[in-house]
């Protein structure tokens, strides 16, 4: 959580909201990583899991990320949970609960939907004030 919060301090230099993400292999090599580029690049899609997820099968040469964990300082949006279950990620972990736009628990729960073809394990609340306080730090300062 470490490499993705200090990736998420960085996207504030861009205007953009302050989340990290990385994606670590098997043996806990970063292999991908992003923090949200939205405003940077014009791109609605640009969230730091899928700027992340882009990264890593970019390494891999590979669209499946079978075995690997993602790490991210926010709670995903749907857009989000979607491209990780796409992605076949096998562990999620995030800081921050979206209260508004969450959808691993807090408004919906894309992951782990009994219906989703692909499962998961998904563990929350990792560094969650520390987490909260970047983006609450973040707000503050645009108002």
């Amino acid at each position: 959580m470490d490499d993705a919060i200090a990736i998420a301090r960085k996207a504030t230099s861009t205007g953009d909201v302050p989340v990290g993400a990385i994606v670590i292999n098997k043996d806990g090599v970063v292999i991908g990583s992003g923090s949200n580029e939205r405003e940077a690049n014009n791109d609605p899609t640009a969230h730091a899991e899928i700027v992340a997820l882009r990264s890593a099968a970019n390494r891999l040469q590979n669209s499946r990320l079978d075995g690997c964990t993602l790490i991210v300082t926010l709670e995903p949006c749907a857009m989000c949970a979607g491209a990780i279950a796409q992605a076949r990620i096998s562990h999620l972990i995030f800081g921050a609960w979206d209260e508004k736009a969450g959808a691993v628990g807090s408004v919906w729960d894309v992951i782990r939907d009994p219906r989703a073809l692909y499962k998961m394990n998904v563990t929350a609340g990792i560094r969650e004030a520390e987490c909260a306080k970047l983006l609450s730090d973040f707000f503050e300062g645009q108002r």
